[in-house]
């Protein structure tokens, strides 16, 4: 098996229904070709760079698998095929992964995840100390210019 890491892009005004089946059959394609599917990412709507298909922003899609050749081939036609797919690009990363290094690959990807979903969770306790502190600030300030 290869590494790969595929970008695609959909049309924006599509809606999460119809993102889920295309990225869920994308899924199903490298699974049930043998591969695996090691990190995930919904980047969401983003502005192109320059209009496709007359189209000014696109729904972002990264992902990163181990699979087959045929896999790759396989995806590309469907991409090409279905009109809701706005532009892709695949790259081979590794020339051939055994299955413990995916293995180690996808727990790494799922602990980075994790690791990004606490860092990005606003702190509740600690955004409400601050207003208290800016309060405070107000106070003393109000209080200086009398």
């Amino acid at each position: 098996m290869r590494r790969y890491e595929t970008t695609y892009i959909l049309r924006p005004n599509l809606g999460e229904e119809q993102f889920s089946e295309i990225i869920d059959r994308t899924n199903g394609i490298i699974s049930n070709d043998g591969g695996t599917i090691i990190h995930l990412e919904r980047w969401g709507t983003r502005k192109l760079a320059y209009e496709i298909s007359k189209e000014t922003s696109g729904h972002y899609v990264y992902f990163d698998y181990a699979a087959p050749e045929t896999t790759v081939q396989e995806l590309e036609r469907i991409f090409r095929i279905d009109d809701r797919v706005l532009r892709y690009l695949t790259i081979k990363l590794e020339e051939s992964i055994d299955q413990e290094t995916i293995a180690r690959e996808v727990e790494r990807a799922a602990a980075a995840a994790v690791a990004r979903s606490t860092a990005s969770a606003p702190d509740e306790e600690g955004e409400a100390e601050m207003e208290s502190h800016d309060d405070e600030d107000l106070e003393e300030e109000a209080s200086d210019e009398e």
